[in-house]
Formats: C-alpha cells, sequence, structure tokens
C-alpha cells in the first residue's frame, strides 16, 4: 500500500489562486465601489463637511465590510447566487408535494 502512494504525482496548489481577493481586509470590488461613491460625494459637492462626511461614511462601510469578510470572505458571490436562485426554489415542504 505504502509503495503505491508513493508513485502518486503531486502537484502544488499556489495560496494566490485559492485565496479570496480582498483589500484593506474586506471584498475588494465593494471596498474600490464605495471608495468611489465616497469620492464623487466629495467632489461634486466641494465642502469641507462633504469631504468629512465622505470620508467618514467610507469609513465606516469598510468596517463593516471588514466584518462581513471575516465571518465569510465569500459571502457577496454567496449572496448574489441566492438572489439568482430565489424564483426558481419555492419554500415548500417536500420537492413531491403538489401546488
Amino acid at each position: 500500500m505504502a509503495e503505491s502512494l508513493s508513485g502518486l504525482q503531486r502537484n502544488r496548489i499556489h495560496r494566490a489562486l485559492s485565496r479570496p481577493n480582498l483589500l484593506m481586509g474586506a471584498d475588494r470590488e465593494l471596498v474600490l465601489i464605495t471608495g468611489l461613491a465616497a469620492v464623487i460625494l466629495i467632489f461634486v459637492v466641494l465642502t469641507v463637511y462633504s469631504a468629512l462626511f465622505g470620508v467618514a461614511v467610507w469609513i465606516v462601510i469598510v468596517g463593516l465590510l471588514r466584518m462581513m469578510a471575516k465571518s465569510d470572505p465569500l459571502m457577496r458571490q454567496v449572496y448574489v447566487r441566492h438572489i439568482s436562485y430565489k424564483p426558481y426554489y419555492k419554500a415548500t415542504t417536500s420537492p413531491w408535494r403538489r401546488f
């Protein structure tokens, strides 16, 4: 048995290919979208208050996104998949139940 296992071919799986794509500890795309929204808010209104508000909102949202990524780094993908499946699966007690 031990001799047959030694003949197996081994392939390396690189960490960069199997890790979730995070930026600042949160989902990369959501961090970039919220940063873009904050920058747009800052430069459209062009006041000191809008700059403070934009930075504060971005920091709060990134904190929430980090908490979300800490519980499940792929939560955004799971939620998007859940929304796409929602019309197809009805809440029934059994798959053989008649409508």
